[in-house]
């Protein structure tokens, strides 16, 4: 049986990740709007990959004799003034997110539950991609300024992120995953 404090830590970081979700969702759509399809593409993916990762903690909750508590999800922002600003927000809340999964990898520690831990290893090293990932997109868009040739470019180049697959569902047992 997992620790109270850390299924509600847990319980937590999975609404988390579902808000998180929810705003790479409305980044993709304000991207959408301003006819940027391989920008919005690529949020998509985020989109999948951070419900993935809510449901990777609700797998592990489950496993561990937690219970998942799912409540309400925060409205994201739904308007940016330009791209850059919005990546500039995704590079900023996934910094956030490391902070989240660091802080509970501390309580994992200090409740000596060295299995969560092991598990949250996992996103601690998905984490540097995630931020390496936004970082590198700002980057792109400094550089670019006003020129929309450049940015028609990178729509290009980010169109090309393949998209994340949905994370497997457990099988019941007899059924073939």
């Amino acid at each position: 049986m997992i620790d109270d404090e850390i299924e509600e830590a847990i319980n937590d970081q999975i609404n988390a990740e579902l808000y998180s979700a929810y705003i790479y969702l409305s980044m993709a759509a304000d991207l959408g709007e301003r006819g940027l399809d391989g920008f919005e593409t690529w949020m998509h993916s985020q989109f999948i990959e951070e419900t993935n990762h809510a449901m990777r903690l609700y797998q592990y909750l489950e496993s561990r004799g937690g219970r998942v508590k799912l409540e309400e999800i925060e409205k994201p922002k739904i308007e940016w003034d330009s791209p850059l600003e919005i990546f500039k927000d995704a590079y900023e809340h996934e910094q956030y997110v490391t902070g989240r999964i660091n802080d509970l990898a501390d309580l994992a520690e200090e409740k000596n539950d060295r299995a969560t831990l092991q598990m949250l290893q996992w996103f601690i090293d998905e984490q540097v991609e995630e931020e390496e990932s936004a970082e590198e997109i700002v980057d792109k868009l400094e550089m670019i300024g006003d020129d929309s040739r450049g940015l028609m470019m990178l729509d290009k180049d980010l169109g090309q992120r393949p998209m994340a697959s949905v994370f497997p569902v457990k099988a019941e047992e007899g059924e073939e995953e």
